[in-house]
This record gives structure tokens, C-alpha cells and sequence, in this order.
């Protein structure tokens, strides 16, 4: 299928693609700024028209209010339709009376397709709507009004389900938007002003009390509170946040008064991010529906040139509406987009963020996975076992040197020897010229003397000694050295734990049929071999640079499909080297949403084996729902053809056959929910414990 992009910007900086594919329908998503207000202040609008023709609006407010028009269209002309069935019962005489119930009901019923179709016609389009129309006023000129409104009603109520059905991103984006509050309290000064959410700046303090939700991401300053974030992340339980502690834009502050110090807003934060995903992932298409896409162009004239033979050879009207009625492929149209709604549902739920469907559907065929370790099998909470100095220098003094320039650093050994130096309270000198080298170390001048804090290569390569042989007491232990003035002064040992779920992920992940796993680190051998042994890793690479790590996601990737499970932040460039990258821990991170095709908002690894089995079961159900409806449309339509079925009961089938559809479908939606309920679970016997 071949296809053009042009693209249209407005003033809040989006690309909005139109895409045009071979059909020469145009397929577009596009951002008008109506109806729908989220918390960057801009109103968004998301239009799309399916092949089927139905016209599945996802504004806000705006497709609600259509859908319930239709609604009260098929009440209204339901009630006159059933009302002629039973004057005809009572008052068998009376049949200028039922007649006109019946009149008036099936053009009360016909209104709003015949309008949908004459709309379609004016644009110069031709889709699905024309059928069912063409349908109807073939009923209607027979004279068999009670039919027209049967066939009418059904029809109406299928257009109905399916445009509720189809909006999935909507509804997704609609109940995002409640979780956001429009107002805050800035304070300032010591004065509480409410302000417009959107006036909100990075920096700004703002007060929320309990029950409220918080408005923006922001960092607590002052106060305690319980906090229900799972919105975000799928956490069943709350969490204790203090200060110091993150809070993200959505999510519920139950129990404290707490102060905090905004970080993001508008669009930039974890909720404006969620938003984005959850449109991307729901205006993508699969493959099978590009196909349908292609021919729909072609669908419709062919379908009225067989009614048109239909008739010429039958000369049975209702052959003919049968036909018109059954050949519209509403089921089939659903089989994709109803199970991918679903899916994308239940993976939000649980905290998994897909950006695109074609992802969902990649995670099906994965045979392979490189995991990092530090932040992914393991917690990635580092602390300092053992402090062994060269002769000469006391343990304080090794400890004092690292600590002075690691406080400038974010990585995970430099966060504990902060973390061990505040609690042995050692005074710390002040440093400058501060430099970290990505993967291998840090440096920075204190008390005009370069100090050095790295890897025992890197420290070689900066002339500075290390002795060949490590500690044999360093085995199993992560290590860095440090040098002052050229000469080396120790050793810094640290211990990471593996995360208690990660057997089980990896368990389950090889009984779904995954058959390689492997694990790449840029920790040193003995430490990454000691991981590795207890998970039965199949493989691993130790002391990898990222590089290091891009080359052996391609090698893999040479023999199968493999998925890369890194944090996001270190691991950005094998996450996008992969076919398909996971960010673990993907909370507030920028890097994790712009690297990785998936996003997990919590570091629970079981979500990854969930995703593939998601993936797989999504993949089962929408080839169920794919053969089904073709199944009943052409088989249907063959017995349109041979007058085996009558107009009636092909609307009736038409109906059928979109419930089912849609039911089969709405089983995705309860994936995972009993391992959040285990979460429950597990954190209530722990605080039972404590």
C-alpha cells in the first residue's frame, strides 16, 4: 500500500499526519483545538472515519451527544415500529392506523442513516452507509413498512454499538482528563491564591489537601501524605510519599496536607505523556486493517453490481435488501479495532504503555529477550559493602575522596557512597571542574588535586595503577576504584539485589515459548556471572559500554525478534536498537517514552510477561473475530443470493454478529487483574506483618 504524509502544523507545535493510502480515502488524525481541554491548556480533537463510514468521533462531549441522539431516534421509532405490530394484533381492522405507526417509525429509524449516507455522497465518498440505506428505501418503496423498521432499528443499534465501541481513545483520554484538576493553590509569600491549573509554572509552590488530586507533576516539600497513583504506574495499593518524594499530574493525595515544588506541566508531565501514548497507540492501525483500508475503495461497487445481478435474475426485492443489509461488513470492520481497544485498556490498567498497536502486535512473535541488570533483574538500590584502601590510607579518607565529586553524579554507586557518608557524617571538600564519562567514571579537581572515581580499565587508561588481580573478597561485588593525584587510593565495594519477581517473569516468559534470555551489564564479570547463575540466564556480557550493548542486541537480532528491558535512561540506545524496547520504570522519564516502543510505569518485571501474553491472546481473538465475521458476511451473502434468508433476519444477524464481536473482544479487558489483586494482597500481609 503505498502512502503520502503531509503534514499540517498549528500552533501547539504537533505534527498532525494525514495519511494517504491507496484507497484514496483520507484517514485523518488531526488536533483543531475544539471541544476537548486537557491540562497543557490547548483542545484537542480527534476525527476519524472508519472504511465502514460510520462517522466515530472522539471529541469530547461531542461524540457522547451524537451517540445519544441515535439512541433516542431508535426508541422513538422502535416504540411506533413495535406499537403497529400490536395495533395490527388488536385492531386487525384498524390498518390505516398501524400502517402509519409502522410509516412513521421506519422513517423515524431511517433518518439519521439515510442523512449519514446523503453526507457521505455530497463529500464524493462512498462507504458502507450506502448499503444499509439503499437497503432501507428498497424496504420502503416494497410498501412493507414494518420491515423497513425492523431492518432499520437493527441497523441503527449496530451503528450505535459499534461508534461507542470505537472511541476507545475517547473514553481513554475523557477519563484522563477528569483525573486533572483545573484549578490549583499556588502559594506565595505564605498566601494561598487559586489559580488556573494552566497558569502554573516550573517552580511555583502549590498546596493540595486530601482527597484532592494533584494537578501537575511536582516534588513534596513540606508534609506527608498517602498517595494513590495508580492511574499511572497499575499499583493496586498506595504509597507513603515524604519529602523529597515525586508525585505525578492525576493522581490522588488521600490522607496529607503536603507543599510541593512543581517540575512539569502542560504536556510535559507523566499523565501529558500517558495522554499522548494511549492517542498513538489507538489512531495506528494493524496491518489487517491497512488491507482493509486498501479495498474498501472497491468493496461497495462491487457489492451493488452482484445486487444489481441479484435482481435482474431473482426479481425478488427481498432478495435484493437482504443482500444490501448482510454485505455491509460491520463485523469484520470491529474485529481489529474492538480487540485492540481492549487490549490497550487492560494493558493501561496495569501500567503498560504501548505507543504504538503495531508493538502490541510485534510482542506476539518475540522469541528473544536481552534484559540490563542494574535497575531491571536487580533493584538497583546499590550499597556500600566494604571499603578496602591501599596501604596508607584510611578508609575515611578513601570514602571522603569518592564521596567530594560523587555527589554531582545521579548514578546509582554514586548515590550510595553519598548515602554512606551522610550517615558517617564525614565533611565532604568542595570540588570543581566536574566530569562524568558515560559507563566508566567521574572526575573533578578538589583542593587543586584531579580525583578520579571508575572503572579499573578507565582507571588504567588515566594512568593511574590497578593491581590485575582483584580481591578474591570482591567477587560477587560490584566494584569502583578511586585515585587522587595519579595514585590509586582504593576500592569501593557494592551489592545489588535481584528483584524477587524476576525468576518468576523469566519462568513464565520461557513457558509462553520464548527461548533465549539474556543479560548485558556494564558491572564487572564475577558480578554479573553471579546474577546471571541464580536466574539461569542463558547467556550474558559484562563491563559492556552502551555501545557494547547496541552491538549485542544486533547480533542477536540477526537469528530472532528480540525485546531489550533496560531503565530508560542508561539503556536508551539498545532500547531503540531492538525490535522492541521496554523501558522499565518509566515514570517521569522523557528518555523511556522517546526511546522504547513500550513504556512500564512501575518496575514489577511480571508486567513483561503479561504484555507477551496479552499480545498473543489479542492476536487469537482478532483472528477469531476476522474469521467469524467473514464467515457471516459472505456466507450470509450467499444466502441472501438464494433467497434463504429474509431481510428481517439479516438485520437481525447483522446485529448478532457485532455483539458477539465485540463480547469476544471485552475478554481482554480483565487480563492481568489478578496480579494486581496478588499486589493487594501482598502488601496487606506485609503491613500485617509489621
Amino acid at each position: 500500500m503505498s502512502q503520502d504524509k503531509h503534514t499540517h502544523n498549528c500552533n501547539c507545535g504537533h505534527d498532525h499526519g494525514h495519511d494517504h493510502c491507496s484507497c484514496g480515502h483520507d484517514h485523518e488524525h488531526s488536533h483543531d483545538h475544539k471541544h476537548e481541554h486537557c491540562s497543557c491548556g490547548h483542545e484537542h480533537k480527534m476525527d476519524s472515519t472508519c472504511i465502514c463510514g460510520h462517522d466515530h468521533k472522539a471529541e469530547a462531549g461531542v461524540g457522547h451527544d451524537r451517540a445519544m441522539g441515535r439512541i433516542a431516534f431508535a426508541i422513538v421509532g422502535g416504540i411506533l415500529t413495535v406499537n403497529s405490530f400490536v395495533l395490527q394484533w388488536l385492531l386487525p381492522s384498524q390498518e390505516t392506523a398501524w400502517q402509519l405507526n409502522a410509516l412513521f417509525g421506519a422513517f423515524i429509524l431511517a433518518f439519521p442513516i439515510i442523512m449519514t449516507a446523503v453526507k457521505d455522497l455530497i463529500k464524493g465518498k462512498v462507504y458502507m452507509n450506502e448499503l444499509v440505506a439503499l437497503a432501507i428505501l428498497a424496504a420502503l418503496s416494497d410498501g412493507d413498512f414494518q420491515a423497513a423498521g425492523i431492518i432499520a432499528f437493527f441497523l441503527l443499534i449496530t451503528i450505535i454499538i459499534e461508534t461507542r465501541t470505537a472511541s476507545g481513545a475517547q473514553k481513554s483520554i475523557e477519563e484522563l482528563i477528569k483525573l486533572t484538576p483545573n484549578t490549583a493553590r499556588r502559594v506565595k509569600d505564605g498566601v494561598e491564591t487559586e489559580v488556573a491549573a494552566t497558569e502554573l509554572a516550573v517552580g511555583d509552590i502549590i498546596r493540595v489537601r486530601p482527597g484532592e488530586n494533584f494537578p501537575v507533576d511536582a516534588k513534596i516539600v513540606s508534609g506527608e501524605s498517602t498517595v494513590n497513583q495508580a492511574s499511572i504506574t497499575g499499583e493496586s495499593i498506595p504509597v507513603e510519599k515524604s519529602v523529597g518524594s515525586d508525585v505525578f499530574a492525576g493522581t490522588q493525595n488521600l490522607t496529607g496536607l503536603v507543599d510541593l515544588e512543581v517540575t512539569r506541566v502542560g504536556e510535559d508531565t507523566t499523565l501529558g505523556k500517558v495522554k499522548d501514548m494511549i492517542l498513538q497507540a489507538e489512531s495506528s492501525r494493524t496491518p489487517v486493517v491497512r488491507i482493509i483500508d486498501r479495498y474498501a475503495g472497491y468493496y461497495t461497487p462491487t457489492v451493488l453490481m452482484v445486487a444489481a445481478v441479484t435482481w435482474w435474475f431473482t426479481e425478488d426485492i427481498s432478495n435484493v435488501i437482504a443482500f444490501l443489509v448482510i454485505a455491509c461488513p460491520c463485523s469484520i470492520v470491529l474485529a481489529t479495532p474492538t480487540a485492540v481497544v481492549a487490549a490497550v485498556a487492560a494493558a493501561a490498567r496495569l501500567g503498560i504503555f504501548i505507543k504504538n498497536i503495531a508493538h502490541l502486535e510485534l510482542a506476539s512473535k518475540i522469541t528473544s529477550f536481552v534484559f540490563d541488570k542494574t535497575g531491571t533483574l536487580t533493584d538497583g538500590l546499590l550499597s556500600v559493602v566494604k571499603l578496602q584502601p591501599v596501604e596508607g590510607v584510611s578508609p575515611a579518607e578513601l570514602l571522603k575522596s569518592a564521596a567530594s565529586i560523587e555527589r554531582f553524579s545521579n548514578h546509582p554507586t554514586a548515590v550510595a557512597i553519598q548515602k554512606l557518608a551522610d550517615e558517617a557524617q564525614i565533611p565532604l571538600d568542595d570540588a570543581e571542574n566536574f566530569t562524568e564519562v558515560h559507563g566508566r567514571g567521574v572526575t573533578a579537581t578538589v583542593n587543586g588535586e584531579l580525583v578520579l572515581v571508575g572503572r579499573a580499565n578507565w582507571m588504567s587508561e588515566q594512568g593511574i595503577a590497578v593491581p590485575e588481580n582483584n580481591n578474591d573478597d570482591a567477587d560477587g561485588m560490584s566494584v569502583v576504584y578511586v585515585g587522587k593525584a595519579g595514585k590509586l587510593l582504593g576500592w569501593i565495594g557494592f551489592r545489588d539485589k535481584i528483584r524477587k519477581e524476576a525468576p518468576e517473569m523469566l519462568s513464565e516468559l520461557r513457558r509462553q515459548g520464548v527461548r533465549y534470555c539474556a543479560m548485558v551489564t556494564g558491572d564487572r564479570q564475577s558480578v554479573a556471572q553471579a546474577v546471571a547463575g541464580q536466574l539461569q540466564i542463558d547467556e550474558f556480557r559484562s563491563e559492556c559500554l552502551p555501545q557494547g550493548k547496541v552491538e549485542f542486541v544486533e547480533n542477536v537480532k540477526k537469528t530472532s525478534r528480540v525485546a531489550v528491558v533496560g531503565d530508560g535512561v542508561n539503556d536508551a540506545p539498545a532500547l531503540a536498537a531492538g525490535d522492541l524496547g521496554i523501558a522499565m520504570g518509566a515514570i517521569g522519564s522523557d528518555v523511556a517514552v522517546n526511546s522504547a516502543s513500550i513504556a512500564l510505569m512501575t518496575n514489577d518485571l511480571r508486567r513483561i510477561a503479561v504484555l507477551v501474553y496479552l499480545s498473543r491472546k489479542s492476536q487469537m481473538i482478532i483472528n477469531q473475530n476476522l474469521l467469524f465475521g467473514m464467515l457471516f458476511v459472505f456466507g450470509g451473502m450467499i444466502l441472501s443470493v438464494i433467497g434463504a434468508m429474509s431481510p428481517i433476519w439479516a438485520a437481525v444477524f447483522h446485529a448478532g454478529s457485532t455483539l458477539i464481536i465485540i463480547f469476544n473482544s471485552a475478554r481482554l479487558v480483565r487480563t492481568g487483574e489478578e496480579l494486581t489483586l496478588e499486589d493487594g494482597l501482598a502488601k496487606d500481609d506485609t503491613k500485617e506483618n509489621e
